[in-house]
């Protein structure tokens, strides 16, 4: 006969505040319009792959690549930490290389990681399976992006709750218990840029 798994519940109490569903073309007015776009405060990201994700301006016909933006809401006082797995895409390392970064723009690597969060002035959230690129936030058109599902959230306890575990790896806590160093040789690593002369 077999034995039924325990039931594991969160220690997080039940969330007050807004939880909605964003699926799919939702991503991008959702999470990088009305979330990445308006951040004042701070922007904490986590992602599995982060790449150059172009985001087209508002009636023109230009885009500004993610890093640019991160690098403009740095430059207007907006503390940003960016925490990803992979090795960030070529486009995306050529650009982090071209300047000096502001120094409250920070990028980690946690090659485990593969949560993807993005909490905008810790005051809203999205959690779901989308990363940082143009496929999985929907900036690409229309048969070209990813199928993605999420929940956009004002909900203050899992707001705090998805922010501990985003500190923990952060600040290095999870590192003292992972037997995965043989791929992280550098715990939380900063990109290795190179500048073009």
């Amino acid at each position: 006969m077999a034995r039924a798994l325990p039931i594991l519940r969160s220690q997080t109490p039940p969330a007050e505040g807004s939880v909605e569903l964003v699926r799919d073309y939702e991503h991008f007015d959702r999470v990088v319009r009305d979330g990445i776009l308006k951040a004042t405060i701070s922007l904490d990201i986590s992602t599995a792959d982060f790449k150059a994700m172009l985001i087209p301006e508002q009636n023109t016909r230009r885009a500004r690549s993610i890093v640019q933006v991160l690098i403009d809401l740095a430059n207007k006082g907006v503390e940003v930490r960016l925490l990803h797995a992979g090795v960030p895409s070529g486009p995306a390392l050529e650009q982090l290389a071209k300047a000096p970064l502001p120094p409250n723009l920070k990028i980690r690597r946690c090659p485990r990681l593969h949560a993807k969060s993005i909490i905008i002035d810790s005051r809203r959230m999205y959690l779901g399976s989308a990363n940082l690129t143009g496929a999985g936030l929907g900036a690409k058109s229309e048969g070209r992006r990813n199928i993605e599902l999420g929940i956009w959230t004002t909900a203050s306890t899992l707001i705090d709750a998805v922010s501990e575990t985003f500190n923990a790896l952060w600040e290095g806590r999870e590192c003292k218990t992972c037997k995965r160093h043989d791929i992280c040789p550098v715990p939380l690593e900063e990109p290795k840029l190179t500048r073009r002369r």
